[in-house]
């Protein structure tokens, strides 16, 4: 054989080899690829799962929110009409 037809075929033949290889890791990373699809939804419908909880514990804060709100703004009114009528009696003293 020649040296030429000699490389010509070592070439062909490391080419299919190549080309066998790449096929194999195609093959593997698309299963790869559908196992990481697999986790994401997995991980995505936990997170929507959490989603509700945490709209549901946001409401009952804003609820509580509310309610201590409207309990300070009643007790200081209380506490500015007392100190009020204090301080008038003591302006009614003072005339």
């Amino acid at each position: 054989m020649e040296t030429g037809t000699l490389l010509s075929v070592l070439l062909s033949i490391s080419g299919i080899v190549l080309m066998v290889v790449f096929i194999v890791v195609g093959v593997k990373l698309i299963n790869i690829l559908d196992k990481v699809d697999h986790i994401v939804d997995n991980v995505s419908e936990k997170v929507s799962s959490f989603d509700n909880a945490f709209s549901v514990l946001s409401k009952a804060v804003n609820g509580v929110a509310n309610i201590s709100n409207t309990m300070a703004f009643s007790v200081s009114s209380v506490l500015s009409k007392l100190f009020n009528k204090k301080a008038k009696k003591e302006e009614d003293n003072y005339e």
